[in-house]
Parts: C-alpha cells; sequence; structure tokens
C-alpha cells in the first residue's frame, strides 16, 4: 500500500484571492468556507514553505468540500503549484511581480447525497509539472473550480472547507 505523508493543511480562511474570479468566503453552521460558483471559473490561493522533509516526490492536493444544495452532479477542481526558488540552477530565482504556476492538474469529485455533507477530491501532480519544489522553499498553490469544463455538472456551489497537500 502506498505511503503518504502531509505536508500543509489549509482552511478557508487561509486563502488568498487572486486579482480577479476568485471564491467568496461563506458561512454554514459556524464553519467558514469558501463558495466556488457554478457559472464561472473561480479560484483561490494558499501560501506556505515546504517542510524541510520534503523528499521530492510527486503532490498530491486534497480538497474537501460540500455542495451548498445540490445531491448530484460533479466538480471539476483543478490545482496548479508555483515553486519559488532562489538562485537555483535551473529555475533561476522566482519574482514575485509575475505568476509562474506550473502544468494544473484536474480531478472531478461527484456530489454527496446529501447537502452539507463533507467530499475529498484528491488531485495527483507530478513534482515535474511542479517545476520540482525543493524543501524549504515557498510555494503558491493555486485551487480552482472549473465550473465551464463540461464536466462540471454540479449545479449550485461547491464550498471548500479545507485542502491538504501531501506528498505520495
Amino acid at each position: 500500500m502506498p505511503t503518504s505523508k502531509t505536508l500543509c493543511v489549509f482552511d478557508a480562511v487561509a486563502g488568498r484571492p487572486p486579482a480577479t474570479g476568485y471564491a467568496q468566503l461563506d458561512l454554514r453552521n459556524h464553519n467558514i468556507l469558501l463558495d466556488f460558483d457554478d457559472t464561472a471559473n473561480e479560484s483561490i490561493d494558499f501560501v506556505a514553505v515546504l517542510p524541510r522533509a520534503y523528499a521530492g516526490s510527486d503532490l498530491e492536493v486534497v480538497v474537501t468540500w460540500a455542495a451548498t444544495l445540490a445531491t448530484s452532479g460533479s466538480v471539476v477542481w483543478q490545482a496548479e503549484f508555483e515553486r519559488h526558488p532562489i538562485g537555483d540552477a535551473t529555475h533561476g530565482t522566482h519574482d514575485l511581480d509575475a505568476d509562474d504556476f506550473g502544468t494544473g492538474a484536474t480531478a472531478t469529485g461527484a456530489a454527496a447525497s446529501s447537502s452539507g455533507e463533507i467530499v475529498r477530491t484528491p488531485i495527483a501532480i507530478a513534482s515535474t509539472a511542479a517545476d520540482s519544489p525543493q524543501g524549504g522553499e515557498s510555494f503558491r498553490l493555486r485551487v480552482s473550480r472549473l465550473a465551464t469544463d463540461a464536466s462540471d455538472t454540479m449545479i449550485g456551489d461547491a464550498e471548500l472547507v479545507a485542502v491538504e497537500l501531501r506528498e505520495v
């Protein structure tokens, strides 16, 4: 059985909105969530430092979410990783004035059979698609709902509860 280890965990409050097209903060039974619309692609960014123990393996982003109202349909989630190297021989040094996300990865998660029931959707990101990050480096992780994707069929908001970044 494969093993994985948690590198970082983010709740909705840790999210930072990009300049445009961002998820909105919401409250459900005293839980702070991020609402992702069903009519337009929306994103949220999370910033952290990779633990020094990170060994350079592939990554997995686990999106924990619920549906505002829906009890059927699917949501297409995307995760993009932006490495912040300093003087790396291959990737140079990151400039905060420019977005530099690696190749995005997607996964589709089905709505639960009850509104408000928690769902977890894992998204696999190859280390090479994240520009081979290193332990101790800062990074930005962008999570998006691709509502305009034909496979995103859930009507209503998808409510992001938390995001876990794992090494797999």
